[in-house]
């Protein structure tokens, strides 16, 4: 082997290797920037498919650009720096820019721009260096081959292993680490045309994201302070979503991607609207189905009820209903209803236990996150509707949660018109009896529920039990009448090929609040 052949060798061996260690950091900021759009603008599948787009298209904007590039290895040296910083800034640069604007739309994709672009031109410049050493039969196919295989590992990687143990802000900073990293091993493998710039600046960002990887924990702990208006106690990211709960006082809060899901002061009046009207209008209630609802709170009302024997609980998240059952503080909101021996819970997509399972229940109970995406849209299909009909014993009732009738009055009135088009399976040549009502929260506004039974309804009062803070029957004859504003309106129903609920969903609520 010749004197020269061996660092060629070693050089075009570094190159492949920083390619598929580039390919992995690439994709996991793209995958950073969709998630963290998704949790704080909602709307997961819209948010991916606008993240995917950009960098997509800035992509080929930087392999374009690449050409004005005259020295390859100082471009992507270059190119490695800044991705470091600007990818490893990605995720707290986001939170920080939402909790002191509340705004996050124009950083996002400042910065989706420029990552891509700066990934986009990493391929041609690595193309354009293994020629100018003279790799040994260089190929730009094996390039391509071993980028892919690093996209590969990154969306592996990423759900896996990334989220569940290093979460958002963590791994930001840990792959523009990475990204620093290969620079600096390039600026060693390439000394002798290194520039003294680069030195300095990619030791700078390392000592700086380094430095903030170390305190990624306290990152984290005061982007969720400036964003929450109370004291964070816990704060988790999970692979289906950001658990937060915040306390002022002995007052607590639950957060699920940032968005309110109970607060302590007044979600009982949540809860009784959602649970007791079913419970005390269905002929038993000895088998009770709950989707949903991983906090705990409607099983502690379904528990108010003689005669109670089975309570399945169904929750996608198992770190959920961990916290609500094991954490003391917390078990305490619910009564720990989670921890008596009547309630089993199942940690799975309530779409697939519809599909699978073949018990009958008395009462079901659908406290499901709003239909903000197509992935819970279809939640509220006709399809899921007629699979979860079929649980319903033919005396029994159902009840879900139907979003607010006048921040989203179209969605609500959707989720009326869904179950009304849905077959009943006890008699096929009528109708499913069809109750709308409603009940003010004062954490949500008005919000909105409904009632399903196959038999038709026979009016007669609730036979609720002691105990109940708001609901009465005086109260639930209240409930069921709409003003104005709230009253309905022509809609679609929702199913799995239009989905229109989700328009209508986004629609009403960007209407009053953005």
């Amino acid at each position: 082997m010749t004197e020269t052949t061996a660092p060629t060798r070693l050089r075009e061996a570094w190159l492949l290797l920083a390619t598929l260690l580039v390919a992995v950091a690439g994709l996991i900021y793209e995958l950073i920037a969709a998630t963290v759009s998704s949790y704080l603008l909602g709307d997961s599948i819209r948010q991916f498919s606008f993240v995917i787009g950009v960098f997509l298209s800035a992509m080929g904007l930087g392999a374009w650009a690449s050409r004005f590039v005259t020295e390859a290895v100082r471009g992507f040296i270059w190119a490695q720096i800044a991705l470091g910083l600007i990818g490893g800034f990605l995720a707290p640069m986001l939170f920080f820019s939402y909790a002191t604007t509340d705004a996050v739309g124009v950083a996002l994709y400042a910065a989706l721009i420029a990552i891509g672009a700066l990934s986009g031109a990493e391929i041609p410049l690595i193309a354009r260096t293994l020629e100018t050493i003279g790799a040994h039969r260089f190929r730009f196919e094996n390039v391509l081959t071993v980028d892919y295989i690093g996209a590969l590992i990154a969306s592996l990687a990423f759900p896996l292993f990334i989220i569940p143990n290093l979460g958002l802000m963590s791994a930001s900073l840990a792959f523009g680490l990475l990204n620093l990293l290969v620079a600096l091993l390039s600026l060693w493998i390439f000394r002798d045309g290194a520039a003294r710039a680069q030195w300095i600046a990619c030791t700078v960002a390392l000592l700086a994201t380094g430095a903030a990887l170390i305190q990624s924990e306290r990152l984290v702990s005061v982007a969720d302070a400036a964003l929450f208006e109370d004291d964070v106690i816990l704060t988790e990211l999970t692979p289906y979503q950001k658990i937060s709960v915040t306390r002022f006082r002995d007052r607590t809060r639950l957060y699920l991607d940032h968005s309110l899901q109970f607060d302590s002061l007044d979600e009982h009046r949540y809860h009784e609207s959602l649970v007791h009207p079913a419970m005390s209008l269905a002929e038993r209630h000895a088998n009770v189905l709950i989707l949903g609802g991983g906090d705990g709170m409607a099983a502690r009302e379904v528990l108010r009820h003689a005669g109670v024997e089975t309570v399945t609980l169904v929750d996608l998240d198992p770190r959920m209903t961990q916290l609500f059952r094991d954490h003391n503080d917390l078990a305490a909101l619910s009564d720990n209803a989670l921890r008596d021996p009547r309630v089993t819970i199942l940690n799975q997509d309530a779409w697939q236990f519809a599909e699978s399972s073949e018990e009958i229940f008395d009462v079901i109970i659908a406290d499901l996150p709003d239909p903000k995406n197509i992935a819970l849209s279809k939640l509220y299909s006709r399809e899921f509707y007629s699979l979860l009909i079929e649980r319903l014993a033919t005396g029994g009732a159902l009840v879900t949660q139907s979003g607010s009738p006048v921040y989203a009055r179209e969605a609500f009135w959707s989720v009326v018109a869904t179950w009304e088009d849905t077959r009943n399976p006890a008699t096929p040549s009528e109708p499913l009896s069809v109750l709308p009502y409603h009940a003010y929260v004062p954490s949500f506004g008005d919000w909105g529920f409904t009632l399903v039974t196959p038999l038709p309804h026979r009016p007669r009062p609730l036979n609720l039990p002691d105990g109940l803070r708001f609901l009465d029957p005086e109260t639930w004859s209240a409930l069921q009448i709409f003003g104005r504003d709230a009253a309905r309106v022509q809609v679609q129903p929702n199913s799995l090929q239009t989905h229109h609920l989700v328009d209508y969903y986004l629609s009403g609520w960007d209407q009053w609040f953005r």
